[in-house]
């Protein structure tokens, strides 16, 4: 989801307090040269939002860090977080929701996102065939992490897979990780 979405959120009352997490990725380091957390950051303040609502982590790298630091980020400032609502891009959710189920075992999980068709997306990151390598990898994730104990196990219907097998074997393979 937007940083912007994530600002109307907190508008709402939905939280009340925002933690922006992460560095730079291969996708972001361009956009967002000192980190993503930062620009995020910077964004919801330009938009009106308290810096005493802001927290940031700088150094998660992947969804576990994120998760992980942020963690540890709200513990330092002596915040016991019952629930968390995670936001990221649509094709991401399944992952970070099994992911902080895994490593965030007692707090409730609620995802979130901004409605994006992926014509939209494309047109955002600039290279169709990253974007369809980004969410091979990604379905990847979904089903090695739990055996790597990364995340919960989640089912993935036999189509999606078969599908998932399909763009593999049509090279679609950049961001799969070393099984």
């Amino acid at each position: 989801m937007s940083h912007c979405s994530t600002v109307r959120l907190y508008r709402q009352g939905l939280f009340p307090l925002v933690v922006f997490s992460g560095a730079t990725s291969a996708t972001t380091a361009a956009r967002f040269p000192a980190g993503e957390a930062v620009a995020y950051r910077d964004h919801a303040l330009s938009l009106g939002v308290p810096d005493s609502a802001i927290l940031v982590e700088t150094r998660a790298s992947n969804t576990g860090q994120n998760i992980e630091l942020s963690r540890t980020l709200l513990a330092s400032r002596g915040v016991a977080a019952g629930s968390v609502m995670l936001i990221s891009k649509p094709y991401m959710q399944c992952r970070a929701y099994a992911t902080c189920r895994k490593l965030w075992p007692e707090v409730d999980v609620v995802c979130a996102s901004e409605p994006m068709e992926l014509a939209d997306y494309i047109t955002e990151i600039g290279d169709e065939r990253l974007v369809v390598d980004m969410l091979v990898g990604d379905l990847q994730r979904i089903l090695i992490y739990p055996s790597r104990g990364f995340a919960v196990p989640q089912r993935v219907p036999a189509e999606v897979e078969a599908a998932y097998r399909d763009l593999v074997a049509a090279g679609y393979t950049s961001r799969l990780v070393r099984e």
